[in-house]
């Protein structure tokens, strides 16, 4: 009877205590699901499948989140060009059941005035510790927030990356009256909050070797759910006893984070990729949804003809500079290669819908009147920046030498016809206004920017051009000094 008795009352806990798996050392084992994502860039047919798996390990799990690990926009006319800019990703976002996302630097893309709107359209909140509105308009993120699963507490720190400029890698104009503080620095502000509430986790816009130099810094974080570099890490990566993931970009994998806390102690974490085209079940309603939000007729009209496949960015950046170049009847034009967002365009019909997921940022085009020397300059500090031939160019070539043994890189420059720059004659030269705004080179002579922007320029060169071959095209070109020689 004693023994009957015993047995019952355990059952009646059990039951009371619905999350609790099991006890040790009078703590509660509490389990906690993650998914997570990051580098979404617009990209909704996904969102059926996530939350068809969220709601499917709800089933059997107490506590399932879903967060976002940052740049949800850019890289999708069906969302980036519509009227109501970035409407539909965050629609999508809400009915999945996302619980938080941090900043990523192309959340300014959408411009202040829509950001605002997406923030307030959103069902969860947006976060980040280095950051100040200031001035903006933009509603104030708050640092940190709680995921609350039973009576536990999990703090998720915010963070964004702050490039040399001091600010996120986006056109300044779109962060004006902000401010940002380097985000390491700032996360000693934070660090308080694992001794409050036992644990600490970092949603982080800072790429994977930042997310290293974190944990190398604060071994207070549990985990740190990364995104930015666009890293696959099917295998986490564990710093300084740090977890550290990511799940690559564009809903490629959704991230399932398994975190097992005694009392608020993690004491289990682990982190697996589910690869998207391995789910087989999909929320119908949202597939419908995000179908919708796809039909748009006016992005599938023919701009023009690829008579092969357009691959890599350096074919690619000659398309865009020629376009710009012809467009606006300058002597040269420059494209950055952050701001090309495809890595290829296919053989046959370019749609426009091509053309805004090659170049979604809606820059303007900003001429200037720069001698060959200025030129140079322009090109070797754009090397300096990105540690890489970074401009590609339209009439002209040009070769970068490493220097050796500290001395600095050179470059020569050639036009179209092989002949080398005059380093004292003028020329005028066409920048996409981010390039403007973000990149440091001299020009005696003030700029003028066109009511006229970068996709429109191509738009119109498909339009007379009709057909277009770009193969195998190499307008800029990086070498070594043994190279050279």
């Amino acid at each position: 009877m004693k023994n009957k008795f015993l047995l019952l009352w355990t059952a009646i806990l059990v039951l009371a205590t619905g999350s609790v798996f099991a006890q040790t050392g009078g703590g509660h084992k509490t389990e906690v699901i993650i998914l997570h994502l990051n580098d979404m860039h617009a990209k909704i047919d996904g969102f059926a499948k996530i939350k068809y798996l969220a709601d499917s390990l709800k089933h059997s799990h107490s506590y399932v989140f879903i967060v976002s690990a940052g740049d949800n926009f850019t890289g999708n006319p069906y969302v980036d060009m519509v009227a109501d800019k970035g409407a539909p990703m965050i629609d999508l976002m809400n009915r999945s059941g996302f619980n938080l996302s941090c900043f990523g630097n192309h959340e300014f893309d959408l411009g202040q005035t829509f950001l605002e709107k997406r923030i307030q359209q959103a069902d969860f909140p947006f976060i980040c510790a280095n950051i100040n509105t200031g001035t903006s308009g933009v509603w104030h993120p708050k640092a940190y927030f709680l995921l609350k699963a039973g009576e536990l507490q999990i703090p998720v720190l915010g963070l964004i990356e702050v490039n040399d400029n001091g600010i996120p890698d986006t056109h300044p104009a779109k962060v004006a009256g902000m401010s940002f503080t380097d985000p390491l620095k700032t996360s000693a502000d934070y660090i308080e909050l694992k001794k409050k509430y036992g644990s600490l986790i970092a949603l982080s816009h800072l790429g994977v070797e930042t997310d290293e130099k974190l944990a190398r810094e604060y071994p207070q974080f549990d985990v740190i759910i990364g995104g930015h570099s666009h890293t696959i890490l099917k295998k986490a990566v564990k710093e300084n006893g740090v977890l550290i993931v990511q799940a690559g970009s564009y809903q490629r994998f959704i991230g399932k984070l398994t975190l097992v806390f005694n009392g608020n102690h993690m004491e289990e974490k682990s982190d697996s990729l589910i690869a998207m085209e391995s789910l087989t079940g999909s929320d119908k309603a949202l597939e419908k949804l995000a179908d919708s939000y796809s039909n748009n007729p006016e992005f599938d009209k023919t701009a023009g003809i690829a008579v092969v496949a357009i691959s890599g960015k350096q074919d690619l950046g000659a398309l865009m500079t020629d376009a710009v170049a012809w467009a606006v009847k300058s002597d040269f034009a420059f494209q950055n290669k952050g701001g090309i967002r495809i890595q290829s365009l296919h053989e046959g019909e370019i749609k426009l819908k091509d053309i805004y997921r090659l170049d979604p940022f809606g820059n303007q085009v900003v001429i200037y009147k720069m001698s060959g020397k200025e030129i140079g300059i322009l090109i070797l500090n754009a090397y300096k920046k990105e540690r890489d031939a970074d401009l590609i160019p339209s009439g002209m070539s040009y070769v970068i030498t490493k220097g050796e043994n500290g001395k600095a890189a050179e470059v020569i420059i050639a036009d179209s016809k092989g002949r080398l720059l005059n380093p004292g004659k003028t020329y005028t030269v066409a920048l996409n206004s981010y390039i403007s705004a973000a990149y440091s080179f001299e020009h005696s002579n003030s700029e003028t920017t066109l009511d006229m922007t970068t996709e429109e320029c191509l738009i119109r060169y498909l339009g007379n051009r009709h057909k277009v071959r770009y193969k195998d095209t190499e307008r800029a070109k990086f070498q070594s000094a043994k190279e050279k020689n």
